[in-house]
């Protein structure tokens, strides 16, 4: 099928993302893995397949103009953090609805997804960036934790719900999603919240998120030098800094 792509609704380094008829088209750069995107609609089509969750459907994986493209079900509506910025009144209440869906998405299994320690432990052992003593200490600290089957969103922020006007949520962008502990999980929303600038926010997000999931905010903070250590290794320049300050793994014990 053939596409105009003449409305553009969000550009990332590595896509460009276009709705037309119905359709949310994202649209890799030449020469992206392909194996990363047939990996990125297997995961999606197995959350779609396995849970009653709303996301959106995937249509089809397809090339257009040399370039791989992920063509899904578009989803009208209002995503969460502008909701956020536009009513800062409502804050809290949209986070309570905010850790309301991701305890509902915690509360699903997707036995074929990959396991989060497992995909954890690649990259921090395969990482270039990490000083040698603490990819040791990181990795102790992850043989360490707990195995869970949790379904974890991985990447799981405001931006990526979508509320509708009949105020139904959906959830989108699944490229990171594994089984595993639902503080890791959590402690990745803490971190997105923390890079964001946002400190206020994100102290309040692990102390309601502690609260109604019943799990001890130590037991989260524990995964936070885990998950600054997996994201160092996407080796985002403006990041490391940040992301330095977290990887700390004595702050606690």
């Amino acid at each position: 099928m053939e596409y105009k792509l003449d409305n553009e609704i969000a550009k990332r380094k590595s896509k460009s993302v276009y709705k037309e008829d119905g359709k949310t088209i994202k649209l890799f750069i030449e020469n992206y893995s392909k194996a990363a995107i047939l990996n990125e609609a297997l995961i999606q089509s197995r959350v779609e397949e396995s849970t009653d969750l709303n996301i959106p459907k995937l249509i089809e994986v397809s090339k257009i103009n040399n370039r791989w493209a992920l063509v899904s079900e578009h989803i009208d509506g209002t995503p969460l953090d502008i909701l956020m910025q536009q009513n800062p009144d409502k804050e809290d209440e949209y986070l309570e609805m905010f850790v309301k869906l991701q305890l509902e998405v915690l509360s699903k299994t997707v036995p074929l997804l990959s396991r989060i320690k497992d995909k954890y432990k690649r990259k921090l052992t395969e990482s270039t960036n990490l000083e040698e003593n603490i990819k040791f200490e990181l990795l102790h600290r992850l043989e360490g934790m707990k195995n869970h089957v949790k379904l974890c969103h991985g990447d799981f922020n405001p931006s990526n719900v979508i509320v509708k006007e009949d105020g139904s949520l959906y959830i989108i962008d699944w490229s990171h999603a594994t089984q595993g502990n639902a503080s890791a999980d959590a402690a990745k929303t803490f971190l997105i919240f923390s890079m964001q600038g946002k400190v206020e926010l994100a102290d309040k997000y692990l102390d309601l998120f502690a609260k109604e999931s019943t799990i001890e905010k130590n037991h989260i903070q524990r995964w936070i030098p885990i998950v600054a250590g997996i994201q160092k290794t996407k080796e985002i320049e403006e990041e490391q800094d940040f992301l330095n300050r977290w990887i700390d793994i004595y702050d606690y014990e």
